[in-house]
C-alpha cells in the first residue's frame, strides 16, 4: 500500500517529532511516499533545492498515486488543507489525526466531512492504538 502522509511544513514545524513517529509507524503498513515530512532538518522554508512548482507537481503525483492519505491536522496548514481537498476530489481514503486539547479546536471543514475519518488522540500511544484498530477494521496490511 502507498501512503501519503501530510503534515505542516511552512505552517510550522512544532510537530516534526510526532510526524517522524507517525511515519515510522505507518511504514509497518506500507510505503510512505512523503517520509521527508518527518525529517528534523526540514524547516519552515521546506525543500530549498526545489521550486514551489516542482514541490506541488511532485506531491500531487504522489497524492494521486497513493492508496491512503494520512494527515496530522493539529497544527493548521494551508498546504495540508489543500492536499485534503484534492484527495477528496480524487476519491481517496483519508484519515485525519488530531491531537485534542483545551486550546485548539479542529476545523469544521475536516470534522464535518463525510469523506474523512478523523481520529482524535491525546498522546502518541493513543493515536497508535486508534490507527491499529482502524487498519485492522479496514484490512490494511503490507
Amino acid at each position: 500500500m502507498k501512503i501519503y502522509f501530510a503534515g505542516s511544513i511552512r505552517g510550522g514545524r512544532n510537530d516534526a517529532e510526532i510526524y517522524s513517529q507517525i511515519i515510522e509507524f505507518l511504514q509497518e503498513y506500507g510505503q510512505v511516499l512523503t517520509e521527508h515530512i518527518g525529517k528534523k532538518n526540514l524547516n519552515t522554508i521546506g525543500e530549498s533545492t526545489l521550486s514551489d512548482k516542482q514541490i506541488h507537481d511532485r506531491d500531487m503525483k504522489w497524492l494521486l498515486d497513493s492508496d491512503l492519505i494520512v494527515a496530522e491536522v493539529t497544527n493548521p496548514s494551508l498546504g495540508v488543507g489543500y492536499e485534503i481537498g484534492r484527495a477528496i476530489e480524487a476519491n481517496k481514503k483519508i484519515i485525519c489525526l488530531y491531537r485534542e486539547s483545551s486550546n485548539n479546536k479542529l476545523s469544521a471543514m475536516i470534522s464535518g466531512s463525510k469523506n474523512i475519518d478523523t481520529l482524535k488522540y491525546y498522546h502518541f500511544h493513543d493515536m497508535q492504538e486508534a490507527l491499529e484498530r482502524y487498519f485492522k477494521n479496514h484490512v490494511y496490511k503490507q
